[in-house]
């Protein structure tokens, strides 16, 4: 299963020229507004911001589906259990002691909605901003709390491993899963049992090599002479341009636009 949170895709539009500051900024906005969303209308808007967002920075549509695709049972498997336990007042569905509700069908809908839209904002930021970038950004957004010395660059720089990294173990797990498959493993068996132990000789292989993973990327940044913040100078030094006053604009129009909508709804 490809995991496209973490990727990114090269490109020259106002998206991936933006200051990574502005776009990390944008997207805490983002989610926030998302989770301060009610009604249909609300996360209509939402998803048509976050199209829009993504045909602007002329990512293909696949991506989004890339993005969605791996917590899509996640989402199911939520909406199935909220669809129980969730009550209301209209009844729309009953048999014997099951009760669905019809606020129970709306909120779940709604539930749906949110995690996808938060998926595929998270997503976005990743498919246009590398590495480095995203490293350096949140280290300077961070930069304040180094009076009380925290730790700013460790935190950045492991942030942004962290999401780099995820990519990379998807494709190591779906080649270890092949690996298996090829040796007479029955990943599709109807027993919950067996379909768990099946997954143990993956584990194992999967967790070794992300440990050596680690130790030769921590090798790597050794061999190259990093020491952390200290002393350390940057070869593009961020500023922030005209794109990054109009992202904000647009940023600040859409936070107002849901937040008035939840006032008045």
């Amino acid at each position: 299963m490809k995991i496209s949170l973490g990727q990114y895709i090269p490109g020259k539009t106002p998206v991936h020229k933006a200051d990574a500051r502005t776009k990390f900024l944008s997207m805490i906005a983002y989610m926030v507004s998302v989770m301060l969303i009610e009604t249909f209308i609300g996360y209509g808007i939402a998803a048509v911001f976050v199209l829009a967002t993504y045909l602007i920075a002329r990512l293909p549509m696949k991506y989004i589906f890339r993005s969605i695709r791996p917590v899509l049972f996640i989402v199911i498997f939520t909406m199935i259990l909220n669809l129980f336990i969730h009550t209301g007042h209209t009844v729309w569905f009953e048999w014997k002691f099951i009760v669905i509700y019809k606020e129970s069908v709306f909120y779940c809908i709604k539930i749906a909605l949110r995690v996808l839209l938060l998926v595929m904002g998270a997503s976005l930021l990743t498919y246009t901003t590398t590495s480095s970038e995203l490293t350096d950004g949140i280290e300077s957004l961070l930069s304040p709390l180094k009076i009380i010395r925290f730790p700013a660059h460790d935190i950045a720089m492991m942030m942004s491993i962290a999401l780099r990294f995820i990519p990379t173990f998807s494709d190591e797990l779906d080649r270890i899963v092949k690996a298996q498959m090829a040796r007479g493993t029955d990943f599709d068996s109807k027993n919950l049992i067996k379909k768990v132990k099946s997954y143990v000789p993956v584990l194992i292989p999967l967790f070794v090599s992300a440990w050596r993973r680690a130790s030769d990327l921590a090798t790597a940044m050794n061999a190259r002479g990093y020491r952390g913040a200290e002393g350390r100078t940057r070869y593009r030094v961020h500023k922030f341009t005209y794109i990054d006053i109009i992202m904000a604009i647009i940023m600040v129009i859409f936070a107002g636009a849901i937040v008035t909508l939840k006032i008045l709804l």
